[in-house]
Parts: C-alpha cells; structure tokens; sequence
C-alpha cells in the first residue's frame, strides 16, 4: 500500500486536449518508474472543465519523484498545459457527494 493522492489540473486555454493525453498516460508512466502502484488511476472531470486525477504513489515514492529528472521533465510538460488548482476550489467540494464525470482509467 501506498498513499492515494487526488490532483486536479485546470487546463490552460486551447490546452484541455493535451492535457488529457498527459494525465492518461501519467500513472502508466509513474508505473514504468515503479513510482506508483498497481492501482488503476481515475481521471474524472469536473463541470468547469478541470481534471482531476486520483492515484497512488508506492510508499516514500513522492519523495523520489521529486529527485528523478524524467518526472520532472514530465512534470515541465504539465506546466505548459495547466494550473493546479486547490480541491476545495471546485465547486463540486462543497457537496456532501461530489459527483465527477469519469474520463478514463490507466
């Protein structure tokens, strides 16, 4: 087991495509670096359009992640596409039941 984190990705203008391709294939990719588990990751979106990502990094991979240059050359690419934004800024938080759109799952 490891630790599941939930991200979410506003796209930048004219951006929301590529990022999609990115996040469907970041855990696969965190997974070729043995960073995450095999725990399927959900890419869901929210009604404004952000995405939002839930996976799980192996324990103490996080940290590693920090320190390898392939994520963070990975990371760079998020960067031209997206902002991150806080959980608690959709609009969806403040629901008892937040409700998402599925996406896909890798």
């Amino acid at each position: 087991m490891g630790n599941v984190v939930i991200v979410a990705y506003r796209p930048k203008k004219g951006c929301a495509d590529q990022l999609l391709e990115l996040a469907k294939d970041h855990a696969p990719y965190l997974r070729r670096l043995g960073l995450v588990t095999e725990r399927p990751a959900q890419i869901l979106r929210a009604q404004n359009g952000v995405l939002i990502e839930v996976f799980e990094w192996k324990n103490g991979a996080m940290a590693q992640a920090h320190e390898n240059s392939d994520v963070q050359s990975l990371w760079e690419k998020y960067a031209l596409v997206c902002d991150y934004v806080p959980l608690n800024k959709l609009p969806e938080a403040g629901d008892l039941f937040a409700q998402f759109q599925p996406i896909a799952q890798s």
